[in-house]
Order: C-alpha cells, then sequence, then structure tokens
C-alpha cells in the first residue's frame, strides 16, 4: 500500500475528549472514528490490527476443536425469559420491538441462544463434548461509556461455549480453554495473567478473567511476581498437563481488587515478591453447570439411558478491547510499537523525496515490489514531506520495522531499522531474512 492512497486520516492535536493512550492514538491515526457516544466506525487501520487479532483468536479456538459457527445480533426475549435473565440483567441490556410487537434484544452474550440451538440438535452423551465459539459484534448499553474502545457501547467478541456430559469432563473443557487464551495473548505479544474472578451476570462457581498489565487499566491488581515467571510451553493439550497448569497458576496468589484480601495477601506472598498494580481484563471464562441448560430443559441421555441436564461454560475474549488493551501496554513516549504478528504492516518504507532528486522514490518502489513478491505486508510513504515529520508519524502509526531510504543508503545496501533499536545497514536479501523471521 501507497501511503497517499491509504485512507487514514491523521490529527497533530490531541483529541480533548480522549483521556487514555489507546483512545488518543486511535483517534489521532485514523484508526476509528466515533459514530455516537460509546459507538465507532472502524477506519483501515483499526480495522487491520482487529482483524488480525481475531484471526489469532480464530487459529488457537481451532487447534482445541472449537467449531465456528455465527449467531445473530438480535435475538428473542422468550429465551432469555426462559433462563430467568430477562428481568434480572439490568438496563445495559437494549430492549426493542418489531413491527408485530415481538419483545426482541440486542444481544450482550449468547449462552440462551447457544443453548436453545444445542438443545434442539443434540440428543446423546455420544455426540459429546461439544465446543461451539462465533466472532461476532455484542451491545451492552453503558451508562458511561468512555475510554474508547476499552468501555464502549458495540464491541466486537469471540464468545466460546463448551457442553459436557458431567463436571469432571467439563472442567477438562476448562482447562483446555484455559491454556488456549494463555497461548492467544502469548501470540499477540501480551503477557496476560489469570486471576479467580466473580461471576457477575453470566452465573456459576468458577472464573477466571485474564488481566494485561497497564498503568491505565481500570482493574488494581495484587500478585506475587512469582505468577509471571511460569512458563506455559511446559505444558501441553493432554487432560494431565491441563490440569497441572491450572493447579501451578492457582498455587499462586494474583488477584483483582473485588477477589483481594490484604490479610491473606501479606501472610502467603514475601514482601518482596509483591506486585501491586493496574490491569487490564482481555479475556474471561466461566464454569455454570447446568445454570441455563435446566431452566431451558437442554437434557441429553446419559449411558443408562438416563436424561440429565447438559454441563455448560462460557468464554470470551474482547476482539475490539484488545486492539486498544495492546496499545496501552506498548504505547510510551509518543511511540507505539505493534507486535509483529498484529502490526498494521510488516515494515514501511521511507525515502527522503525531492522534486529535483528522483532517485530515491525509484529505489523505493523497486524495494516495495521485491518485498510484495515475498508477501510481505509493506506501506511505502511517498508522502511529500520533510524526513522529521515522516519519523514522528510512523513513530505514532506504530509498523516495528523501517527501511529508510536516505544519506545512509547506497550501493544497493539501505538504512533497516526497528523501532526503539539502532538502525543498521543492509542489502534487501538480508533485510527480506530479517523480516522473515
Amino acid at each position: 500500500m501507497h501511503l497517499s492512497k491509504l485512507f487514514i486520516p491523521i490529527t497533530k492535536s490531541l483529541p480533548s475528549e480522549a483521556k487514555i493512550k489507546s483512545h488518543q492514538l486511535m483517534l489521532r491515526t485514523g484508526m476509528i472514528k466515533q459514530s455516537s457516544a460509546g459507538i465507532y466506525s472502524w477506519l483501515p487501520l483499526g480495522f487491520k490490527v482487529m482483524k488480525k487479532i481475531e484471526q489469532i483468536v480464530r487459529e488457537e479456538q481451532n487447534l482445541i476443536g472449537a467449531q465456528e459457527m455465527l449467531m445473530p445480533t438480535i435475538q428473542s426475549s422468550e429465551i432469555w425469559k426462559e433462563s430467568g435473565r430477562y428481568d434480572d440483567y439490568g438496563e445495559e441490556m437494549l430492549r426493542i420491538k418489531d413491527r408485530q410487537g415481538r419483545e426482541m434484544l440486542y444481544g450482550p452474550t449468547n449462552e440462551e441462544l447457544v443453548t436453545d440451538i444445542f438443545r434442539s440438535s443434540i440428543k446423546s452423551y455420544k455426540s459429546l463434548p461439544q465446543l461451539l465459539y462465533h466472532i461476532q459484534w455484542k451491545f451492552r448499553d453503558e451508562i458511561r461509556p468512555r475510554f474508547g474502545v476499552m468501555r464502549c457501547k458495540e464491541f466486537y467478541m469471540k464468545d466460546a461455549y463448551s457442553f459436557d456430559l458431567s463436571d469432571e469432563d467439563a472442567k477438562k473443557s476448562y482447562n483446555k480453554m484455559f491454556y488456549s487464551y494463555l497461548k492467544t495473548f502469548e501470540r499477540l505479544g501480551l503477557k496476560a495473567i489469570p486471576m479467580a474472578a466473580d461471576t457477575g451476570p453470566i452465573g456459576g462457581d468458577l472464573s477466571h478473567e485474564f488481566v494485561i498489565l497497564a498503568e491505565t487499566g481500570e482493574s488494581q491488581i495484587y500478585a506475587d511476581k512469582e505468577i509471571f515467571e511460569i512458563d506455559i510451553n511446559k505444558y501441553s493439550y493432554k487432560d494431565e498437563s491441563l490440569k497441572k497448569m491450572r493447579e501451578d497458576f492457582s498455587n499462586i496468589y494474583a488477584a483483582t481488587d473485588e477477589k483481594f484480601n490484604e490479610d491473606k495477601f501479606n501472610k502467603i506472598v514475601k514482601k518482596e515478591n509483591q506486585v501491586k498494580t493496574k490491569g487490564i481484563e482481555v479475556g474471561h471464562i466461566f464454569y455454570f453447570g447446568d445454570k441455563y441448560s435446566k431452566p431451558m430443559n437442554c437434557l441429553i441421555d446419559d449411558k443408562s439411558g438416563k436424561k440429565i441436564s447438559v454441563k455448560m461454560g462460557s468464554y470470551g475474549i474482547g476482539v475490539s478491547r484488545l486492539v486498544g488493551a495492546t496499545i496501552e501496554a506498548n504505547y510510551n513516549n509518543d511511540v507505539m510499537k505493534w507486535p509483529k504478528s498484529i502490526s498494521p504492516f510488516e515494515v514501511v518504507i521511507i525515502p527522503s523525496l525531492s522534486k529535483n532528486n528522483k532517485e530515491n522514490f525509484e529505489k523505493s518502489e523497486k524495494i516495495y515490489k521485491e518485498l510484495k513478491k515475498q508477501n510481505i505486508d509493506v506501506l511505502l510513504d511517498d508522502v511529500d514531506e520533510n524526513m522529521s515529520n515522516k519519523f514522528k508519524k510512523h513513530d505514532l502509526i506504530g509498523v516495528p520495522y523501517q527501511i529508510i531510504i536516505g544519506s545512509k543508503s547506497g550501493n544497493d545496501k539501505f538504512e533497516f531499522k526497528e523501532l526503539n533499536e539502532k538502525s543498521e545497514v543492509l542489502s534487501l536479501d538480508q533485510i527480506k531474512t530479517k523480516l522473515k523471521t
């Protein structure tokens, strides 16, 4: 992509309504545009990052055998009345009526709908376990939407649902998703810590939040620093390994302010190991047994032919929220460096341009075409402005690698730089090798 053709409405001024780093940067670089309070249009740069996050989430879900589907945004109120949540959910639920006067709602979550789908299709234990997921827009009518995409009304989310025969089997599904989330966040370049959490309106008695550390986080975090040092790659998807993994995390103190117990914290965590900071929730998993299957009469035949309520869990990741959370974790001193896995472009070519010197532009075009042949997603800054302004702009956009065509380039070698690192002069083949690793 040539920068001159990219729809990227960059603004020089800091938006007055934006109070946190991610909201400021996403507005300044034209990643989003507010449509109304808490609702945003996702412009090409922001949408590209979000879709890369979505694909990583999808790949990790598929790896554990989860099957993708798509449920609608608008749901019937009847299934919510069956579960007992229609009146209990509160004013965050947007309730509407169609032209026939039927009560509908814009889905804030999908436990009821997926239970209805399951009960109409699966009748025997022989079809279990099942793990279904979709990635879809959700709506919650926040009374005070704020912080850009971090706490908005309309958001893009992956939610998965497990169906099992017994509590024991269901906890195996829970552990599998627990590990999948850790692997997902690792691929996104984020260190997410699982913490025991309240179940809230979802219900149930087993729940974990996945929290990344960030100064602007809404949650206060209390933890033993040893939990940050657990190597998740020593575990595997085998049931015993997954059980051991969750035990290892559970045996080290980590809690948000909702679950924090100061006496317990001071008693079991050495003073030098105590971490008190802020964090952002990026994922949440729940096991709630038959909370929905029982009132909704979602029954299966067990091995003896007896009809029992299926055991369920739900597992959410805020895909659009992760764009903002990644910025909060990486944006510092007016420089944003996207993790390579989700960067809007892999590398940007920044030539020094002038009306009397076309050589640099011709070199840039040649490099651009060669990198495109190698399936490298490259941005060429072909806008005629001084280099100081170019560098400031690309510090904001955050593409992790730069090829600078200027005074240090020559003899088929070019200045290559990773953001926040020293530059080096390399051949194009050397640059391609670095970009491929």
